[in-house]
């Protein structure tokens, strides 16, 4: 009996060899880890700096806009004031 279980043991290690992890492999998969942070670190660096900078502009945009409307306000009442005092002058 115990001559067959060696038998069966035999052909089980030749049809399913069990895989040991070496240095080497650990080594190749360290490695490959190692270059995929290297691909993507810079990649996502540059996505963030795009997005706040985008950010900063879209604020500044903003800001832009409500000074625009601020002067074209301002010169209107200026105007109208500018209106009064020619026409209160020319009265007087």
């Amino acid at each position: 009996m115990s001559g067959k279980n060696e038998l069966l043991d035999e052909v089980d290690s030749v049809l399913h060899p069990k895989k040991k992890l070496d240095l080497n492999y650990f080594l190749y998969v360290l490695l490959t880890l190692s270059f995929i942070c290297l691909l993507l670190f810079p990649k996502i660096y540059i996505q963030q700096q795009i997005y706040f900078k985008s950010r900063d502009i879209a604020k500044l945009k903003s800001e832009y806009d409500i000074l625009k409307e601020e002067n074209r306000l301002i010169s209107t009442s200026v105007e109208e004031i500018r209106y009064k005092n020619q026409i209160l002058d020319t009265l007087f």
